[in-house]
């Protein structure tokens, strides 16, 4: 129990027999629940969760796929079993199953649950200057980008360490959720922020200790991620105006950003065309190229109105 509430923490875990005992045995003593989902390991992981639940007793839960489903898939199996488990009042964390998040940082993630300042918390390894001496350059910067993009689909302007799996969540913000239509891999994180402001849940970042080099080995590969999480996340911005703010409740912002695109689409194809006459056929009329350029300035301006107007309707969810 943590200040009188029931603490379940998610540990999704696929390849992980040297470091998962680990994570488990250093679990602080106020975890009532650690469901350890086994996302189909190849390795001796399962025989290793099988030792641990002699000695960890019942409050280990070891859930297993037949089949690798990927990490928010796993995550999303814990989330149902705590869902089954507990009760509105109950706090859900997840740690991964590779020893990367530090025990000790979990009291900063659940307190602003407790005392209601947030419905949701993300540790933030980018707060202080260690993480640029920590964190590999390349994944660094992989998650710079693509924690940009996560909030222009989301509407969390203020969440900065997109790619961090280490959260919390209170039990009845959980069971809003419709969790089954969740991104089931890697882009699991930045799609779930997309989901919690779809209902307008509070975020906060919380600042945690970035930890590597402890023999974990990554199976994310950016070359792969980079441009699967761009389109996903490219598909949930546009998810999430359309039912944030065309279904559930009309916004003047759809204005702006339809007829940004529009004039960004008329200007870009203009654009190109320019370009293709002035190489192939000489010099074109002036007034063609000013028109262009027209059309790309206020179709910029248009999509910082509409990016402006989200942040302004979302400054109230931190």
């Amino acid at each position: 129990m943590f200040e009188g509430r029931p603490v379940f923490v998610v540990v999704p875990a696929h390849n992980e027999e040297r470091l998962i005992r680990r994570v488990v045995d250093s679990m602080p003593d106020f975890v009532d629940r650690v469901i350890v989902v086994d996302d189909a390991s190849t390795d001796r992981t399962a025989d290793v969760l099988t030792d641990a639940i002699v000695h960890a007793g019942p409050r280990l839960a070891v859930l297993r796929h037949t089949s690798n489903r990927g990490v928010g898939a796993a995550i999303v199996t814990g989330y149902h079993h705590a869902l089954a488990q507990g009760s509105d009042d109950m706090l859900v964390a997840v740690m991964a199953g590779d020893a990367q998040m530090d025990p000790h940082d979990l009291p900063r993630l659940l307190t602003p649950l407790v005392k209601d300042q947030a419905d949701y918390t993300k540790g933030n390894r980018l707060f202080t200057g260690e993480a640029w001496k920590i964190i590999p350059r390349h994944r660094y910067l992989g998650n710079a980008a693509l924690s940009f993009l996560t909030k222009i689909a989301s509407g969390y302007w203020h969440v900065t360490d997109s790619q961090s799996g280490y959260t919390a969540i209170t039990g009845s913000t959980l069971s809003v959720l419709q969790l089954d239509r969740l991104w089931p891999s890697y882009g699991f994180p930045n799609h779930l922020l997309v989901e919690l402001n779809n209902y307008d849940f509070r975020v906060k970042d919380v600042p945690i200790r970035p930890v590597y080099n402890v023999g974990e080995i990554s199976g994310m590969r950016l070359h792969r991620v980079i441009p699967t999480l761009t389109w996903l996340l490219l598909k949930c911005s546009f998810w999430r105006m359309k039912e944030k703010y065309i279904i559930r409740d009309f916004h003047p912002l759809v204005f702006f950003l339809a007829m940004g695109l529009f004039l960004l689409t008329i200007g870009g194809s203009l654009g190109l065309w320019i370009v293709y006459h002035r190489l192939t056929e000489g010099a074109l009329s002036p007034n063609t190229v000013i028109f262009d350029a027209f059309c790309l300035i206020m179709g910029m301006q248009m999509l910082f109105f509409a990016m402006w107007m989200d942040m302004e309707h979302n400054k109230g969810l931190k």
